[in-house]
């Protein structure tokens, strides 16, 4: 990945039931690899980071479980909320969010651990197959404000299977088709 990116790894020990996540992994000739910062979460518990700890997401929030994967779009249903970035955040966060990735105090900007959901009454119809899949857990199960980045940016997983065309018909929705779930108060830090 290029050196700009991010440069997530995410590791999934089935057996222990742990998912590992790193945020600017860079190989390291000495010592395997370094790391900016990274999280350990226990999948056999729904227990989250403490207040105020961050993750390899800005949130504190785990990366793995809010990806668009291709299994599940092929399956024909998404059973989760999705995870999405923004350019720009207020310094604040709402649970289950446990981490801030700003400077800023303008209410105007959204806070981390928004929940956002596609309106009911929007249109699916004409989107591609794919698209439709996502757009419906949109529908159900929202998407969470869980890092700083390109506004609107639901992430996924990679695989070379997926189409492209279709999954760029999403880009189609705009802020004025979401609706914002209140979901807990804002923390401050």
């Amino acid at each position: 990945a290029p050196h700009s990116s991010d440069r997530h790894i995410i590791m999934i020990d089935a057996q222990n039931r742990r998912l590992y996540e790193l945020f600017n992994a860079i190989p390291d000739p000495v010592h395997g690899w370094r790391a900016g910062s990274g999280a350990i979460f226990d999948l056999s518990s729904n227990a989250l980071r403490p207040d105020g700890w961050t993750s390899a997401d800005a949130a504190g929030l785990p990366v793995f479980p809010g990806l668009v994967r291709y299994e599940e779009v092929a399956a024909g249903e998404i059973r989760h909320a999705l995870r999405f970035t923004v350019q720009r955040t207020q310094r604040a966060y709402i649970h289950p969010a446990r981490h801030f990735a700003s400077r800023s105090d303008d209410s105007k900007l959204p806070p981390l651990g928004l929940r956002v959901r596609l309106r009911a009454d929007y249109d699916i119809s004409r989107f591609p197959k794919t698209a439709q899949v996502i757009l419906t857990a949109l529908k159900k199960y929202g998407m969470l404000l869980a890092d700083n980045g390109s506004d609107w940016f639901i992430s996924g997983a990679p695989n070379p299977k997926w189409q492209d065309g279709a999954l760029a018909t999403i880009k189609r929705i705009k802020g004025r088709n979401l609706e914002c779930v209140v979901t807990g108060p804002l923390i401050r830090r």
